[in-house]
């Protein structure tokens, strides 16, 4: 996983692939780490027409590898996270607006 990419396979516990469309990436000086925002490719909205969305953490590589998503592990992290997130859609909704 590099910071500018626009897609990731997902692979969960059952082994199966899922391609992902990433919808940001950022760093985060307070926990030392990268995350990574995304979503299924073709997913259905629910109900509320919202799309579940996936928080992930990763280490850059620097040899151009892939880079290792790991789970969120602290409530501080998905705290962060969601706020981050807020903000983004704030953004876009902005964006629209214009």
């Amino acid at each position: 996983m590099e910071h500018g990419q626009q897609n990731i396979t997902v692979v969960d516990d059952n082994g199966t692939e899922q391609l992902c469309e990433i919808l940001f990436t950022f760093e985060s000086d307070e926990f030392k780490k990268s995350y990574v925002l995304y979503y299924p490719i073709g997913a259905e909205e629910d109900e509320n027409e919202e799309i579940e969305i996936h928080a992930s953490s990763f280490l850059p590589s620097e040899d151009g590898k892939d880079g290792e998503l790991q789970p969120i592990e602290t409530d501080e992290e998905w705290a962060m996270i969601e706020e981050m997130l807020n903000t983004f859609l704030d953004e876009e909704e902005e964006e629209d607006e214009e």
